[in-house]
């Protein structure tokens, strides 16, 4: 594994796990179900698509130099995938998606592509 792999597979675990503990806090404090809503699912999936993508994306760097944001926005469409298979049809069996279920997916994919889009800016402005 390469320094920067590390690096942000570290910087995006330990940021999701702060967060996630943040998360179950706001749903302790406000009586919620802590571990509804496939919440832990949500968290470890979105951090390892971010992880794969940003090892992707290195590793087609000298093939594909000229097409990386390209590539970057179909990993964008498998994480989308990735929720449609995996928490959608859960999310929408009462016929509705509510603000726990909503939040209990976007926090972390939005958490992670902010990290992932950041870190892969960096990135790339050094390839230059």
């Amino acid at each position: 594994m390469n320094q920067s792999l590390l690096k942000f597979s570290l910087k995006i675990i330990l940021i999701l796990v702060v967060v996630f503990g943040l998360h179950v806090l706001t749903l302790k404090y406000l009586e919620y179900p802590l571990f509804d809503n496939k919440i832990v699912l949500a968290y470890i999936v979105n951090g390892i698509l971010a992880i794969l993508i940003f090892a992707f994306l290195q590793k087609m760097k000298d093939k594909y130099k000229e097409q990386l944001g390209f590539l970057f926005i179909a990993g964008s469409l498998v994480k989308f995938a990735v929720f449609f298979i995996l928490f959608y049809g859960a999310y929408k069996a009462d016929g509705t998606i509510s603000k726990l279920e909503f939040a209990a997916f976007f926090i972390p994919y939005l958490l992670s592509l902010i990290i992932e889009t950041s870190s892969l800016a960096k990135w790339l402005n050094k390839l230059e």
